[in-house]
């Protein structure tokens, strides 16, 4: 085996935490020995029931120690894991296996009516084998599937087996959650996921002594990666079947939880939960990994308080480039009150510095003077993918050019090597001749007191090209005063001309300040992942937007 390889990380594991808890869920705790020769059993068994290198396997589940062996087990005979996103609908993981193409499908007993679809369908006559983590609920079929923990006991040895790997070195079928159209399938190498494991352990400091809460599930590549860079650490796993504050502060509390990864929402209820039930703080945590966008100044300053010794890194990245892409740490736990070093400026947000493998430029836009250090964001090394899976193989994307991937994000590096975010490139509106990044105006008017959420984007205008809309849904003890109401003086209100002069205050460039407000009180369209769809947002609002919502 020429290359690197996930599984390589069960010799570590085997050597120096053998007799060492390593893995818990619920009533269940394996060691290291236990672990290792569940995931060598495991490969085995799927060897000797027709999985063949560079097969497809399929995984659709929640967090669960079967899932995390499953995900060494698969690429250990060298086939090619592919995890659905278990929040899917049936029709959108039917979009995600045709790409595929999967030998085997392996479930979750709560999904044993998509693998009963799935058998009766026509097209997907490559599925040749399926198999349970669990017990199948709710069919009188159950007795035709049989379950991860047979394949395992019914296996005949594993003392000769070797690790190998799937043509182009891939582990592992990511897919993006597009707001739009079907899912790709990012095809990620062994290579990629041990750089950024290795990338993790250097920047946040996993160890062994770590316990790890997967607060992620196991189909994203966060979730994933984080795990992987645990198992390579040495650390014990804590898995809950998906995240909810209760479970999550329980497990903590219990396991005595050092470390866990959070996006803006899972840290929203964590707080939440904790102020209703009155947590004083949770002090064995000492490494906290945000993603998925960026932690208000409140979430940090609530995190601090209820983590005190936690040490808090942002980590900017995509499915693309096997999660993170640059840190930073963005609290001090020597300090009692939690001090954000996200600079926040007109210039964007910054991100931090690239790990030390990842390589990163800016592709500048010559076209926009008024901005001359800004452009495409991109990214070249080991952490790169192999490509979109597509036709049975990886396929090199047009985003990539002499090895430099666009992440189809815009910024700019600052003298100390810093990178700044300023939005997508999709995004970007054309204003007066003038680039806008919606971000940028989002992140200004998010900081408004009274705004819970802004999302901006432009709108088709005769004499500027594109007009800036700001859609914003407001906090609960203030009100929304529109063009045809009036000021009662009390305060707490927001309005268009409130937040424009808020944005000049805030020295947002004019030709950057929204000029239509509409005040959203509804929940906001998102994908799975909890991104705002907003496109769709944009649809709804043009659709439903009044002359008199401008100023």
């Amino acid at each position: 085996m020429a290359s690197g390889h996930i599984a390589q990380c069960l010799g570590g594991i085997l050597a120096s935490r053998a007799g060492a808890t390593v893995a818990v869920s619920g009533d269940l705790r394996l060691n290291g020995a236990q672990l290792v020769d569940g995931v060598r059993s495991l490969a085995a068994g799927l060897l000797e029931r027709g999985v063949r290198p560079g097969d497809v396997v399929a995984v659709v589940g929640f967090n669960s120690i079967e899932y995390m062996e499953l995900l060494l087990a698969i690429p250990y005979i060298g086939a090619i894991v592919a995890p659905l996103n278990y929040r899917w609908s049936f029709e959108e993981a039917a979009q995600a296996l045709e790409l595929v193409r999967p030998s085997a499908f392996i479930f979750d007993g709560a999904y044993s009516s998509w693998a009963l679809r799935l058998m009766e369908s026509q097209s997907f006559s490559s599925i040749c084998l399926y198999i349970t983590i669990g017990d199948p609920v709710n069919t009188g079929q159950g007795a035709n599937f049989v379950s991860v923990d047979h394949v395992k006991r019914s296996c005949r040895g594993t003392a000769e087996m070797e690790p190998v790997s799937a043509p182009r070195d891939v582990a592992l079928i990511c897919f993006t959650s597009g707001t739009t159209g079907q899912p790709k399938g990012v095809a990620i190498s062994h290579t990629s996921l041990i750089i950024q494991s290795l990338a993790k352990i250097a920047v946040v400091g996993y160890g062994e002594d770590d316990v790890y809460l997967h607060t992620a599930p196991l189909c994203h590549i966060g979730g994933i990666s984080s795990c992987l860079a645990t198992l390579m650490a040495g650390g014990c796993h804590v898995l809950i079947p998906k995240f909810d504050a209760k479970s999550a502060i329980k497990a903590i509390q219990e396991h005595r939880v050092t470390c866990f990864i959070t996006v803006p929402a899972i840290m929203a209820d964590l707080l939440s939960y904790s102020r209703k039930d009155k947590l004083s703080g949770c002090g064995s945590v000492t490494k906290i990994l945000n993603g998925g966008g960026g932690l208000s100044d409140e979430l940090i300053n609530g995190a601090s308080h209820l983590f005190f010794n936690a040490a808090i890194f942002s980590a900017y990245g995509m499915t693309e480039a096997c999660s993170s892409l640059t840190f930073m740490r963005i609290n001090n736990p020597e300090l009692q009150e939690a001090k954000n070093q996200l600079s926040k400026q007109s210039e964007g947000v910054c991100v931090g510095k690239p790990s030390p493998p990842v390589e990163i430029r800016i592709d500048r836009d010559e076209s926009n003077s008024s901005s001359s250090q800004m452009g495409k964001i991109l990214t070249r090394g080991l952490h790169t993918m192999v490509g979109y899976w597509g036709n049975n193989t990886a396929d090199t994307p047009e985003s990539v050019k002499n090895g430099w991937l666009d992440t189809g994000d815009t910024g700019w590096i600052d003298r100390t090597g810093k990178l700044w975010l300023m939005g997508r490139q999709k995004g970007r509106i054309k204003s007066g001749g003038e680039n806008v990044y919606p971000e940028e105006v989002e992140l200004v008017l998010s900081q408004h007191s009274g705004v819970a959420t802004a999302v901006v984007f432009g709108v088709p205008d005769s004499r500027l090209g594109e007009k800036i809309v700001a859609c914003l849904s407001i906090r609960d003890d203030w009100r929304w005063v529109d063009a045809t109401a009036e000021h009662q003086g009390e305060g707490n209100e927001v309005s268009a001309h409130i937040l424009q002069e808020y944005c000049r205050i805030k020295n947002l460039s004019r030709f950057k300040v929204p000029r239509l407000y509409h005040h959203w009180s509804r929940p906001f369209p998102v994908t799975t992942t909890g991104k705002i769809k907003r496109e769709e947002l944009k649809a709804k609002v043009l659709a439903c937007m009044q002359p008199h919502s401008s100023l």
